[in-house]
């Protein structure tokens, strides 16, 4: 079961990271579109609210959208629309949000003095962050990850930092595990993986990373799971086109089924289980995160649920 904290005692999101504990459970949005009018985006961000605050999630994890048709020629599934910024989105509709939110930053998105005002101005018991890098080499960045963490580093260094963390690029690199002890070592303080439904792939990319904090005489941090539903083949499409490696026998069942939303949330309860089992297994403090990113009702519904279930379930 993933846990609160423990009743009675008021311990924050930053805290419980940097006693690595487990059970951590986040639920992660995409800002509205740029286009959203001022009235409709404070209505998303209040039915944001009122849904989270029933699940008692311990925080809030703001996407920061970029364009990554760079990285990856193929056709996009969706057309790319800019999303607002998400610390605006925080600061000017998500007042009603009384617990802590990990606000991502695109780097090179941002000049470094845009960055360094930002990281100064949060309170790093309510504001984490997650720096993300360039999505290729080749892209044109304000700020690469190495500047920003410097900048953490002068700036705001009391703030958590967290991080990203591929199984996919660990399934086919094999190297993922020591890009994350490098950026550990760098400060980083916890780690959101990308979406995960090749469970094997993930369970390889932590114990690797167990093994070399090991040998570096490293405590391993928090790894937070990504999960996600799915309602539509075109979503599952998506994710494949973001990277995230859907095996075989699950995009076969999902693309078969008379309805992959029910089927997805099986896979995701099941996934989560698998993955509880050997982190407790190995020793890793772990967690989830249930992202919602669809502007589908049903889906949006189902992730709550999924939440919901992690929160007050068994995982074994």
């Amino acid at each position: 079961m993933v846990q609160a904290a423990s009743e009675g005692v008021d311990v924050g999101l930053a805290d419980r990271i940097a006693g690595r504990e487990d059970g951590l459970l986040l639920f992660s949005i995409t800002p509205p579109r740029r286009s959203t009018t001022p009235e409709d985006a404070q209505r998303i961000a209040d039915v944001t609210v009122e849904r989270l605050h029933a699940i008692d999630v311990d925080g809030l994890i703001l996407y920061d959208i970029d364009d990554e048709s760079d990285r990856n020629p193929s056709e996009r599934p969706f057309p790319y629309l800019p999303t607002k910024d998400p610390a605006e989105f925080y600061q000017q509709h998500l007042t009603g949000w009384d617990k802590p939110v990990v606000v991502y930053r695109c780097v090179g998105k941002y000049e470094e003095g845009q960055l360094s005002d930002w990281l100064a101005a949060q309170d790093p018991d309510k504001v984490l962050t997650t720096f993300v890098g360039a999505s290729t080499g080749e892209k044109v960045r304000r700020t690469d990850l190495p500047t920003a963490q410097k900048l953490w580093h002068e700036v705001a260094p009391q703030m958590r930092l967290g991080g990203v963390a591929i199984p996919e690029r660990h399934s086919t690199g094999g190297v993922e595990h020591s890009r994350l002890v490098r950026k550990q070592q760098a400060g980083t303080s916890f780690f959101v993986t990308q979406v995960v439904y090749d469970t094997s792939a993930a369970k390889s990319m932590v114990s690797d990373y167990f093994y070399a904090c090991e040998e570096a005489g490293l405590e391993p941090v928090p790894v937070i799971f990504t999960l996600s539903v799915v309602g539509s083949m075109k979503t599952v499409e998506f994710l494949e086109w973001l990277g995230v490696e859907v095996p075989r026998w699950v995009r076969n069942d999902l693309e078969h089924s008379p309805d992959p939303l029910a089927k997805s949330y099986d896979q995701c309860i099941l996934a989560a289980r698998e993955l509880t089992s050997y982190c407790e297994q190995l020793g890793i403090p772990h967690g989830f995160n249930v992202e919602s990113v669809s502007i589908r009702k049903a889906e949006i519904e189902a992730s709550v649920r999924l939440a919901s279930h992690l929160r007050t379930r068994r995982l074994r």
